[in-house]
């Protein structure tokens, strides 16, 4: 039985299409992150407005503004923005973007386990991913839009490391360079996480292939770096400037990780399902089960090839790879278990990550992966590839349930964004978040129109705004104070007839005060990059410069040969 290339690539697609169904249809539909439209409608004004890379969105914050996407992982929704200049309307791009999620993890994965398990093992490995509970969970229960991005792209890191310490070219360091980057540009704290994992696979690799390790060590770390630099332009300002915004909610009450262990009965021995929320006694609410075909397969899979390995009918490497994601998925289980508190009471940082299931992502990683394997143990070609579309067919059939929405509603992009509700909910929705640190809360109602004058006698007239710029007239009769309705934030930069002025914050919002003398003039505002910024910006063009170089001179050398 000959299977040509291309009906991976269907089949993949067909999964995918099947795993993302209910995104397909009109309307949108409920989830517990409901910002995605909104954001990526900010994303959009960035855009339009020129303002690249995207950091500062106008109407968030109520109306006040403040640096989303100097904190916020971008990169989904610069996809979802070329979506959107495509023709389709917000809510489409926005579901195209979680459909989008669900097909690049399908092909990394499908990439990374063909070259541990053959084609048909990269195929079950592919599959299973897809169909794993908690990507259900990150895209229809949860909405959590760059989990389920992080999740797509760490396959393909493993991929690319996989490949560096396999050949004996440099021709795969780019691409980890990629892969890395886009990882870091989906969500931070998930690189966070799988950084040290992927670190790990690579120096198994390296110790079981025993080729050049020297040279293989270096190739990654330039891979890494590489990544790091091209990511630049969002890593070093969200480590560098976080002491500018309050990120001190993001620890506390709902967000505080004691309150969302979850048992091994929750995450083993049931199929619930549900859409509510985690947290203390949450008994009928977010479902944590991990996938009883996905588990019971994996430990199968780890059985046989123990027995195979004693059996000397099984190669050394291969039995160690087993052995590394088995412990992965015994070692993100204990994570999420009450009995690892004290791991997260001491490892520094590690209370951002917030959700002690978080570590699910690494779970569902270890067992696709290994499912996959259950190809490779099979010798025979024909049996392969039965008991490959056998074992597809059963794991879309065993979870295909959970791959549904629970509501849909009937509704367009204006209803969604800007009705009373819709605009009220992207202005006030996760207020605290990114909030500078001049504000001591968030702000009680809506920003005004234009500036206030606090203190003297002025009128302010021909106000306009954009995204990262503000800008009106004044005619001041006597020495004025005026309150202008945008948080203050390094980087603004404030002109009185294009001369920089002194800017205050002495107030509780923290909003951006001057001192404006008698007479007419223009007062004009502006985000410019801190030296942080620019040199983030200044690290990113010049890995990406360096990577076209790398590429381009390599398919010179090939096509010279």
């Amino acid at each position: 039985m000959k299977f040509k290339k291309w009906i991976f690539a269907v089949l993949i697609l067909a999964a995918t299409l099947i795993a993302s169904r209910d995104l397909l249809k009109p309307g949108y539909f409920s989830i517990h992150d409901d910002l995605q439209v909104g954001r990526l409608y900010e994303m959009d004004l960035c855009i339009k407005d020129g303002q690249f890379p995207c950091r500062w969105v106008p109407d968030m914050g109520y109306g006040y503004g403040y640096p989303l996407f100097n904190y916020y992982p971008p990169l989904p929704f610069y996809f979802g923005e070329i979506v959107h200049l495509m023709g389709f309307s917000f809510l489409d791009s926005t579901k195209a973007m979680f459909v989008a999620g669900f097909l690049i993890s399908g092909i990394l994965m499908f990439l990374f386990g063909r070259k541990l398990w053959g084609d048909f093992g990269g195929l079950l490995s592919s599959v299973l991913y897809i169909f794993a509970p908690y990507h259900s969970v990150d895209v229809y229960v949860r909405g959590a839009m760059n989990e389920h991005w992080a999740l797509a792209f760490l396959p393909g890191v493993c991929w690319a490391v996989y490949e560096i310490v396999d050949r004996k070219d440099r021709k795969f360091v780019p691409v980890m360079a990629i892969m890395f980057a886009l990882l870091l540009l989906s969500h931070n704290l998930m690189a966070f996480i799988f950084t040290p994992v992927i670190g790990i696979f690579g120096l198994l690799l390296i110790w079981l292939k025993k080729k050049d390790l020297k040279g293989k060590i270096v190739n990654l770390i330039i891979g890494g770096l590489f990544g790091v630099g091209l990511a630049a332009f969002f890593t070093l300002p969200v480590i560098l400037e976080k002491r500018f915004v309050h990120v001190e909610t993001m620890l506390m009450g709902y967000f505080n990780y004691l309150a969302h262990f979850v048992s091994i009965g929750k995450l083993l021995f049931t199929r619930f399902w549900g859409y509510g929320s985690s947290g203390w006694l949450q008994e009928t609410g977010m479902p944590f089960q991990v996938g009883v075909f996905h588990w019971i397969l994996a430990v199968l899979v780890f059985i046989c090839g123990n027995y195979l390995f004693w059996k000397k009918k099984l190669k050394k490497e291969i039995f160690f790879l087993f052995y590394f994601f088995f412990f992965i998925f015994l070692g993100s289980l204990f994570m999420v278990h009450p009995r690892s508190v004290q791991l997260w009471k001491n490892l520094p940082m590690i209370e951002y990550l917030q959700f002690p299931w978080r570590f699910l992502t690494l779970v569902i990683f270890s067992i696709s992966v290994m499912g996959g394997g259950t190809v490779y143990l099979l010798k025979n070609k024909k049996a392969q590839i039965l008991c490959s579309l056998l074992l597809v067919f059963l794991t879309i059939s065993f979870n295909i349930e959970f791959f549904r929405v629970e509501k849909i509603f009937p509704m367009t992009d204006t209803e969604k964004l800007f009705s009373a509700k819709g605009w009220n909910k992207l202005q006030t929705d996760a207020i605290f978040d990114y909030l500078p640190i001049f504000a001591k809360a968030p702000p009680g109602g809506p920003a005004p129109n234009r500036p206030e004058i606090k203190e003297g006698k002025a009128e302010t007239h021909d106000v306009k705004k954009g995204t990262d710029w503000y800008q009106f007239k004044i005619n001041v009769s006597e020495e004025a104070k005026i309150q202008i309705p945008v948080y203050d934030f390094p980087g603004w930069k404030v002109e009185i007839d294009g001369k920089k002025t002194t800017v205050f914050h002495d107030n509780f919002l923290g909003l951006i005060t001057i001192v404006v003398s008698q007479g007419e003039h223009l007062i004009s505002l502006n985000l410019r990059n801190t030296p942080v910024r620019f040199m983030a910006n200044l690290i990113s063009v010049v890995s990406l410069c360096l990577l076209f170089y790398q590429i381009f001179r390599k398919k010179n050398k090939i096509s010279s040969k």
